[in-house]
């Protein structure tokens, strides 16, 4: 069987307890990770440039400039960077989770929201009232943020592990649900039913998911829009730009320009 790539693989390693999220500016390299961890606080991730991916035990979460991760308290999760990563993290304590949220959520983010968090996180130790007042406008901003589908889930059952590596190794790979299937050993029911209980989506979605964080990751590091529609297995660019400006809200032609 193949092996389970990192995106869709489980996190198996120790894990640090951090019990306070910290609330800062980090930048890390192209590839470079942040491990397992948790943190007893809640945590936002915003990645003023690059592509941002929190992964769990669940999935991948994965956030360009315009959206932002919820990581609820408790959460195991690790960080990895596309492109040259900027990320602003902001932790909220325990007691104060805005949005109700008990799960690691993708959120849109407004231009209003985006300057906020980056404002918020540029002199963490700021305790005067006007950082006070701050906080409170972010609050305010973070309760109406709508959620985004950005989720690679996780498939625990063997058979469909199997499909979702090969789907993700090869983004190009235009085969069915069927074909896939046969070259697993594994029949089509059985995989549409394994993708909609275990996954909560179906096929098609699951893939246009990982070749949408595909996209990202190619983007981040300066690929043609041409390239990425072709490796990531569109039939044409103008298909791509209209899955991307849908998901995203902007082309991926301004996507590497937008701050």
């Amino acid at each position: 069987m193949r092996p389970v790539p990192e995106v869709v693989r489980p996190i198996q390693e120790t894990v640090r307890h951090t019990p306070k999220a910290p609330t800062h500016v980090r930048t890390l390299a192209a590839g470079e990770r942040i491990d397992a961890h948790r943190h007893d606080d809640h945590q936002i991730v915003l990645p003023g440039s690059g592509v941002v991916a929190v992964t769990t035990e669940a999935g991948t979460w994965f956030a360009p400039g315009t959206r932002a991760i919820w990581v609820p308290a408790g959460t195991v999760h690790a960080h990895r960077a596309h492109g040259h990563l900027n990320a602003h993290f902001v932790g909220l304590p325990p007691d104060e989770n805005p949005l109700d949220l008990d799960a690691p959520t993708v959120l849109s983010v407004s231009p209003l929201l985006r300057e906020l968090i980056v404002e918020y996180t540029r002199v963490p130790a700021d305790t005067g009232p006007q950082r006070r007042r701050l906080r409170a406008v972010l609050l305010d901003q973070l309760r109406t943020s709508p959620q985004q589908p950005m989720q690679l889930p996780t498939p625990a059952d063997p058979r469909l592990a199997a499909v979702c590596a090969l789907v993700h190794d090869h983004p190009e790979d235009p085969r069915t649900l069927a074909a896939l299937g046969a070259a697993t050993g594994v029949g089509e029911r059985t995989l549409s039913r394994l993708f909609r209980a275990e996954l909560g989506m179906t096929f098609p979605q699951w893939r246009t998911q990982s070749r949408l964080y595909h996209a990202l990751r190619m983007l981040a590091d300066g690929t043609p829009v041409t390239t990425v529609a072709h490796r990531c297995g569109w039939s044409s660019t103008s298909a791509f730009i209209d899955v991307f400006r849908r998901s995203f809200g902007h082309t991926p032609g301004t996507h590497s320009r937008r701050p």
